[in-house]
């Protein structure tokens, strides 16, 4: 389809009916690409996609629960304000140009930010006012581009800003002066209040129902900052300034999110703005008690049967811990480890709902029940086994999947035990000094992932120090244990309660055994007292001798003592046959997703590593034939880039800057066939060279150096 006109012209041309639009691919065709076991895809993706919506909902359900104090309590105090500004009282209870702020402390996790303030907006325009405008700081850099965004999301119309650059300053001027100027400016608050007064009006209409979701005249136009440390403080300054000459006539409200301290608003802005404020503070919940809840619902439950190990989990929480906070992106980490099990593993066709799992074990092929046989956990327990029951697990497929059966089946009921028994002992061994098994949880959770938490030495001076326990104390925590373990649906979870509730009983019933050593105490006393009387030598042995009985028949009849190390050798025992590493259940890899390095690799890149990598071997990169070489040196056809970045890894920690754009000449004359022994440099290699070398100080490679004026430092080591 081509044209030739001496005229200037235009020229239709209609579509081809025959050629169809090339399908693009959908989301488990992305999956099916280089997947392990192709043959169980499709059932393995809707079994990943079915899953991930499952812990997406129950995420977002928890998070919705975590942020609703903090976001009732915003909507408490716009309501009030609102309130507040309808009646006579308002003059009384704040000056007219002070304007209502909520300082929301929501913590360093920034990327949880924006989830927190979409919520917020919803719920203000579900029930307080539909005037609700959310501005960052990065589309706010002047004030015109502030007033612009504001009255876009407000108005939800184009806004056209001035040009000049004195805009700002004159619309400050302007609301600052007392005597009355007009001018007709289209990015101003005064195009605001005419519509805002058009709004109100349409809402107030007599015989029609008003369309506001609140039930004042007068809905509050609320405008959120989200990022109040990163906007510039000349802008914030103007815009509050401009804002407190039109309180009286919009009732504006302001919600700053704060990431570091309250203080921010005081270095951020002078007293003679701040004063314009009626702040109040509201604190959100801190961010490490939003993992550990997380952690508590999404990980620590056998409601989902796709599991962590130990290393991928501590992967997840050390990226939490020393990066950025965000439980956002905690879950996003473990939506990778979901995807890359049921991509790179075929068996995760049984990771499903036990019903479900037992019922693909029938439509397993050979080739599943191969890999089944090559697994670590099912070669360990075939070791264990007789010869004849080796010789039909290895080579009967019937009996493997009747096998399989079973062990999937135990493998359901040793989650149910497992997080019982751990919240147990987590529950007993929180409150003891040093925190021997840790304070969190999720350390105890990490431990017994690893290895027998029974044979570490922490594990037995949690046990001494619990042997050293009062009675209360000891009776409140084996509370909490019977009433973690009823709430388990395991058989024996429940025996395992009603064993604790007789302990618990047994406890009560030692009130008539301190009465009784009340007693030993007041006879061991009154040989004491007849000491205190005239006596003879045969009366002071025989009331010695009474006394050095009665201690020791004490020392050895102490009924709540035998009681207490009755109560810690149950739960000891349960430790030992629940708390087993899961590495030690048969077919848990089906479960569990152990590869802690592609999770590291994707969320913890090491961008100067693929730089230096890229660079050094362009040829997996760019995929051309010319730059393959053979000993790993870079080809001369490379781009400049890598030509300099190879030629600087020859030279030491300073590099003369003449000598290396003379190498650079003599292997770029190489590439394009001249002399390479040429010492002349055109112009045209000249600046091919410096812009190499300006993009290698870019990357943090070289920097200039005092030193010699005609050198460059060298920010590397080693060779390629």
């Amino acid at each position: 389809m081509s044209t030739s006109s001496v005229s200037t012209g235009c020229f239709v041309f209609k579509p081809n009916a025959k050629k169809k639009k090339k399908k693009s691919p959908s989301l488990d065709d992305y999956f099916t690409h280089g997947c392990e076991g192709a043959e169980t895809s499709d059932r393995r993706f809707r079994l990943f996609h079915d899953l991930w919506n499952k812990i997406k909902t129950e995420t977002e359900i928890l998070q919705d629960e975590l942020n609703r104090q903090i976001l009732d309590s915003l909507l408490d105090f716009t309501r009030k304000c609102s309130a507040t500004r309808q009646h006579s009282d308002w003059a009384s209870q704040m000056r007219a140009s002070e304007i209502p702020t909520a300082a929301l402390m929501l913590g360093v996790n920034m990327p949880d930010h924006d989830m927190t303030f979409h919520s917020l907006s919803e719920l203000l325009q579900q029930s307080v006012t539909p005037h609700v405008a959310s501005v960052q700081a990065k589309e706010c850099a002047a004030l015109k581009h502030l007033m612009k965004r504001v009255l876009e999301r407000l108005m939800d119309t184009v806004v056209a800003a001035d040009d000049d650059e004195d805009g700002e300053e004159e619309e400050v001027a302007l609301q600052q002066s007392t005597t009355p100027v007009r001018r007709s400016v289209h990015c101003s608050l005064s195009v605001l209040c005419e519509w805002y007064n058009a709004q109100t009006k349409k809402s107030v209409t007599p015989g029609k129902k008003r369309s506001s979701p609140s039930k004042d005249q007068h809905p509050p136009i609320v405008i959120i900052f989200k990022d109040l440390e990163a906007f510039n403080q000349k802008v914030l300054q103007d815009f509050i300034l401009i804002c407190s000459r039109y309180i009286a006539r919009l009732p504006l409200m302001f919600i700053f999110g704060i990431a570091t301290s309250p203080s921010t608003i005081q270095h951020m802005l002078p007293h003679s703005v701040s004063s314009l404020l009626c702040i109040e503070l509201f604190q959100s919940l801190s961010c490490t008690q939003h993992l550990a809840t997380v952690i508590d619902k999404l990980i620590l439950t056998p409601k989902f049967p796709f599991k962590l190990t130990g290393k991928v989990l501590q992967v997840l929480i050390s990226l939490f811990l020393y990066h950025d906070f965000s439980v956002r992106n905690f879950i996003k980490g473990v939506q990778l480890a979901l995807l890359e099990h049921f991509h790179s593993q075929p068996l995760s066709v049984l990771c499903c709902k036990k019903k479900e799992a037992l019922q693909n074990v029938a439509y397993l092929s050979h080739e599943d029940l191969e890999r089944i046989r090559q697994l670590p956990s099912f070669t360990r327990y075939i070791n264990n086994q007789e010869s004849q029951e080796q010789v039909e697990l290895l080579k009967d497929d019937t009996h493997l999947k009747e096998f399989c059966q079973e062990q999937i089946k135990r493998l359901y009921k040793y989650h149910k035990n497992y997080y019982s028994v751990l919240r147990c002992l987590h529950a007993l061994t929180s409150s003891l000094p040093r925190y021997p098994l840790g304070k969190q949880i999720r350390e105890l959770h990490l431990i017994c992932l690893e290895k027998s938490v029974w044979e570490t030495e922490d594990y037995q001076s949690a046990v001494k120090l619990l042997k050293m326990l009062a009675k209360d104390e000891l009776i409140t925590l084996l509370q909490k244990c019977v009433e973690i373990l009823q709430a388990c649906k395991s058989t024996k979870m429940k025996s395992a309660s009603v064993q604790l509730e007789e302990m618990l009983s047994k406890f009560k019933l030692l009130e008539k055994a301190n009465e009784v050593v009340q007693a030993d105490k007041e006879s061991l006393a009154a040989p004491v007292k007849n000491l205190q009387k005239k006596t003879n030598l045969y009366q002071l042995q025989k009331a010695l001798l009474e006394m050095n009985t009665t201690r020791r028949s004490k020392k050895h009849a102490s009924p709540f003592e035998n009681l207490r190390s009755e109560a810690l050798e149950f739960i000891d025992d349960l430790v030992k046959s629940h708390l087993s590493p899961p590495e030690s259940q048969t077919l848990n890899e089906v479960c569990y997703y152990s590869s802690s390095s592609s999770v590291r690799r994707y969320l913890n890149a090491t961008p100067r590593t693929s730089i230096q990598a890229a660079l050094s071997s362009p040829y997996y990169y760019l995929l051309n034939d010319s730059l393959k070489t053979d000993d790993g040196s870079v080809s001369n056809a490379a781009p400049d880039i890598c030509i300099a970045y190879k030629l600087h890894l020859e030279c030491g920690r300073l590099i003369n800057l003449y000598d290396w754009m003379q190498a650079f000449s003599t292997v770029v004359s190489a590439a394009e066939g001249n002399d390479p022994d040429s010492d002349k440099v055109d112009d045209i290699k000249h600046a091919r060279f410096i812009r190499a070398v300006s993009e290698l100080e870019f990357l943090g490679f070289i920097k200039s150096t005092k030193q010699k004026t005609d050198h460059v430092a060298r920010l590397t080591w080693g060779g390629c």
